[in-house]
């Protein structure tokens, strides 16, 4: 959707100077926590305060983050006292609880929506984990997580799965209820873990009140997420890596560059802080990454032994304005802008260095919009997303010759965003059919866009101008990757509908990547 046609086709709450004062942001340029006055350490509740469950993510050979909120009244701000709570947690290494490694306490904080974000250290590599959390009489659920093997360690396989773009409005979450019966070392989430959007009626479900913006909406909009039971039962028995895309904020959004053509750089800021603090707030993250204001360092590495080293992308934060007014067509000038970005210069030499040091059998990038120029247009004419790393011809192909001139090994990348599923051969130059340098798989929506469907009118005359594209799926779902040192096996796991619960499952296709053989085959 166009800047302009997104003004044109919604009604926007606008942003004011005295609503940003109210909401309690600042655009900050330190990390420095608030002051804690008294903390309450017996609180009593009228129902439980862990109504939005548990999580773990961000994990380490020694370690992983355990988080929990405090919310008796999740939809109403949350319901607690304005006032700084003491949380207990536990960990053991056993499911009963009965032999506990771990515990401590934490601060709920309400300058944190009294969320806990606890980073444990100490544990053994490359083992489950199970953990609670208790405040006063309260005992939240049992969670489950997993460290990382030691660096450098000999693995023989990895088993994680990965999945974008839930629209709460548009399907229910069945994804996760099935993936739950999958053995699982990891989940990557790529982005578009809420929507912004104001409520609309006619849908499967709705969101309460209009387009969020401040810092309470979008605290009880992760709250209402947060609610959906599916979701909840995956984040307590996986643990999870997160990166976002655009909604977490604002669609289409670039750096400071609202959606919205001509919505002032300094209000979108404050709304961009609002939207990070909130983020941060309810994902399994370090402290490292709190926001300082509308900034915030999200991409990062893990290594998984001596099998994959994992680059987590932010396409978003650093991006150059799209080119071209934002939309799917012709490619402009612009598109060929040398300066353009969609990384930033930081970020893309911290990649390339980390591919360049990296020792890993498996280099995967899981980031968020598609990194295959693909044409949409039949014949001579060419028709391209400016959203996606085709509207950044030159930050593209640089991305591509390194890959090409360095050699990582095995480069695999992880792709969400566009609510369907694909199979791309990358290459520097698609034109002049230079050889596959990389695999990507991209990943649908797990309900964004409603039911969806397997292909569309369409798909015949888009496989055949695009000879680099091996796959394409318009179902709704999540995919599930399966790592050893030998071959990569990804499996695209569809459901047959969102538009109610309880849908069945089924693995529309798999795909094989040997190592040191770019390209992937069908199976």
């Amino acid at each position: 959707m166009s800047k302009t046609d997104s003004f044109n086709d919604r009604s926007r709450r606008h942003l004011s100077r005295r609503a940003f004062m109210a909401s309690g942001v600042v655009l900050a340029t330190t990390r420095a926590l608030p002051l804690v006055g008294h903390v309450r350490q017996q609180p009593r509740f009228g129902s439980t305060p862990f109504t939005l469950g548990v999580a773990s993510g961000d994990p380490s050979p020694d370690g992983a983050v355990l988080w929990t909120r405090l919310a008796p009244e999740p939809l109403n701000g949350g319901g607690m006292p304005d006032e700084a709570v003491e949380v207990l947690w536990e960990v053991a290494d056993d499911e009963r609880m009965s032999n506990v490694v771990q515990n401590g306490s934490a601060i709920a904080r309400p300058e944190l929506g009294h969320t806990v974000h606890v980073e444990l250290e100490g544990l053994q590599p490359h083992r489950w984990y199970w953990y609670r959390f208790r405040v006063g009489r309260e005992v939240s659920r049992i969670g489950r997580t997993r460290t990382l093997p030691e660096p450098g360690a000999s693995v023989s396989a990895l088993k994680m799965a990965f999945v974008s773009c839930q629209h709460y409005e548009t399907g229910y979450f069945t994804a996760y209820r099935h993936m739950l019966q999958d053995d699982l070392d990891l989940v990557f989430h790529l982005g578009d873990y809420i929507y912004e959007y104001g409520g609309r009626d006619g849908r499967v479900r709705k969101h309460p009140g209009g387009e969020i913006e401040l810092l309470r909406d979008y605290r009880d909009r992760y709250a209402l997420y947060r609610l959906d039971p599916d979701l909840q039962a995956a984040h307590a028995q996986f643990p999870f890596v997160v990166t976002w895309d655009d909604h977490e904020v604002d669609n289409n959004y670039a750096s400071d560059v609202s959606e919205e053509d001509g919505f002032p750089a300094e209000l979108f800021l404050r709304r961009r802080a609002e939207a990070y603090q909130a983020y941060f707030e309810h994902m399994p993250l370090r402290r490292s990454a709190r926001p300082l204001g509308p900034r915030m360092e999200l991409y990062r590495h893990f290594a998984y032994g001596n099998l994959a080293s994992f680059f987590v992308l932010d396409t978003r934060q650093y991006r150059s304005d799209q080119p071209c007014g934002d939309r799917t067509g012709p490619a402009c000038a612009d598109v060929n802008d040398p300066t353009a970005t969609l990384l930033g210069p930081e970020q893309e030499r911290w990649l390339m260095e980390g591919l360049d040091r990296s020792r890993s059998q498996w280099n995967v990038l899981p980031q968020q919009v598609m990194l295959a120029r693909v044409d949409r247009a039949p014949g001579v004419d060419e028709r391209i997303s400016m959203d996606q790393w085709s509207g950044y011809e030159v930050a593209r192909r640089r991305l591509m010759e390194f890959l090409a001139v360095r050699q990582p090994a095995n480069p695999v990348v992880l792709t969400g965003d566009i609510h369907s599923n694909w199979v791309n051969d990358l290459k520097v130059d698609y034109r002049e059919g230079t050889d596959v340098v990389a695999t990507e798989f991209v990943g649908t929506s797990v309900s964004s866009g409603g039911d969806g469907a397997d292909l569309q009118d369409t798909t015949a005359a888009l496989l055949a101008e695009n000879p680099s594209v091996q796959f394409y799926n318009g179902q709704r779902g999540y995919v599930r990757c399966t790592i050893t040192p030998e071959n990569w096996t990804t499996d695209y796991r569809v459901l047959e509908y969102v538009s109610r619960p309880g849908s069945p499952v089924s693995t529309r296709a798999s795909f094989v990547v040997e190592s040191g053989r770019p390209g992937a085959r069908q199976v």
